[in-house]
């Protein structure tokens, strides 16, 4: 019989994650976090990189933020100038019920993410 694999967070998925320990203005709790690390790396480090969500109101200025429409009505950003690295396995990642962001949003954060860091340029 064999093993069943066991899931791990994908490019342009979407994933919960605990962000504590936090400090400053760092974002705590649990939030939404946009995957920008491929599966291969997720699976062999344990370590999934990627942009965090939250639906503050105050980010519709941010201009930084990528604004994403919710099934619900309610806005949602994705932070493009928070770029995190969580140990997901430790923290107990789990799959959101959005599943992907669209592959235009996922775009579109990683060109703001581009404009703080200029990979390439």
């Amino acid at each position: 019989m064999a093993a069943r694999r066991l899931w791990a967070p994908d490019r342009r998925d979407m994933i919960w994650i605990n962000c504590n320990p936090q400090a400053g203005r760092e974002m705590r709790d649990v939030h939404p976090l946009l995957v920008l690390s491929p599966k291969a790396f997720n699976e062999r480090t344990g370590i999934v990189i990627g942009l965090p969500m939250t639906t503050a109101a105050f980010n519709e200025t941010n201009p930084f933020a990528v604004k994403v429409a919710s099934p619900r009505g309610k806005a949602s950003y994705i932070l493009g100038h928070q770029p995190k690295s969580f140990d997901w396995r430790i923290r107990q990642a789990k799959p959101h019920p959005w599943r992907q962001i669209p592959e235009d949003i996922f775009a579109l954060a990683c060109e703001t993410l581009n404009q703080i860091i200029n990979i390439g340029g």
